[in-house]
């Protein structure tokens, strides 16, 4: 009987069409599953010696686990595990394979940052919305050139959008200056300490991974904070913003508009209020759901199986805390 892989949320089903799974084919089981996994049968789980999980979508709890007593090895596409039971993987001494080394978001990301921008100063969900229902909007936009943009977290994300923002639109550009040394890309741009960038830039945009120092991190006295007509762009993780917080300065007429591909809880609710405002631009979650990333997944995952079933799966591709014991 061969072993088993099993391939989660492949909603799109662009992961099973992937050619690199041929090869595998000859010696696992290979399952692609688009239902949650609270509904798969216990017998498929059971059997599965190797996960491969698409991003966060779907929490791998304890209880997952316990239904999973075979599990070696979690191949676990992009470069976190904030949706992974760690303490239950290092009980049970299962491996994860992160995958680092994907390139295709480092252009999506910051296409759609981009696009949310442009959106945004020139009013096309409204006029979008008001058109599709007859009418015919009196609207005046602005224009980027210019404009100051404040980029919190000048990592690859953020320094493409720097990059983007100031060569094509003429913008200027500044960063987050945190405290003490700041060795991040991006240093061609000023850095601000976060309270005079939020007080000066027309349009905040975020780029940070989610962590204890991020979570949250703007709030509501960070939001009030902003310049007055302030845009804000969150294609990073939902929970760096206060959403009520934001939806409240947003009624107020403190801040303009903003740009929401990431939500505190996904999908987001049909009772929240986002869905009915007008001057919020919504996308559910697809910075990164490009053609070329799915492409980038499967290839980097059939590459770490083959090593693993070689005994040559490189230790820097783990995570980290799994280094200890393996």
């Amino acid at each position: 009987m061969k072993p088993t892989l099993i391939v989660l949320d492949d909603w799109e089903g662009l992961i099973a069409q992937n050619t690199c799974w041929d090869k595998l084919k000859e010696i696992l089981n290979i399952q692609f599953f688009k239902e949650p996994i609270d509904r798969m049968p216990d017998n498929v789980l059971a059997d599965a010696w190797y996960l491969m999980t698409i991003r966060e979508r779907t929490a791998l709890t304890r209880e997952v686990f316990v239904r999973m007593p075979a599990l070696k090895l979690i191949l676990q596409t992009g470069g976190h595990a904030y949706h992974i039971d760690q303490t239950e993987v290092q009980n049970r001494n299962i491996l994860i394979a992160l995958g680092r080394r994907i390139n295709a978001p480092l252009v999506s990301v910051p296409e759609l940052t981009i696009a949310m921008m442009l959106s945004a100063v020139h009013k096309l969900s409204q006029a979008q919305q008001a058109i599709r229902t007859g009418k015919w909007p009196l609207l005046t936009g602005k224009t980027l050139n210019g404009r100051r943009l404040g980029i919190l977290g000048m990592g690859r994300h953020g320094s493409r959008v720097a990059h983007i923002a100031k060569t094509a639109f003429n913008m200027e550009v500044v960063a987050w200056k945190r405290s003490g040394v700041d060795n991040s890309p991006g240093g061609d741009y000023p850095r601000l300490h976060l309270d005079e960038l939020l007080a000066t830039s027309d349009i905040i945009s975020l780029h940070l991974r989610l962590s204890e120092e991020s979570k949250g991190l703007m709030n509501k006295e960070k939001l009030q904070k902003m310049k007055p007509g302030a845009i804000l762009i969150n294609t990073s993780r939902g929970e760096i913003v206060d959403e009520q917080a934001l939806i409240d300065l947003l009624k107020s007429g403190h801040l303009s508009t903003a740009g929401l591909d990431v939500f505190n809880k996904e999908p987001l609710p049909v009772d929240s209020p986002l869905r009915m405002m007008d001057n919020v631009i919504l996308s559910p979650h697809i910075g990164w759901t490009v053609e070329e990333v799915f492409q980038e997944f499967s290839e980097i995952a059939c590459t770490q199986l083959n090593q693993y079933l070689l005994g040559k799966l490189p230790q820097s591709e783990l995570l980290e805390f799994a280094l200890n014991k393996h």
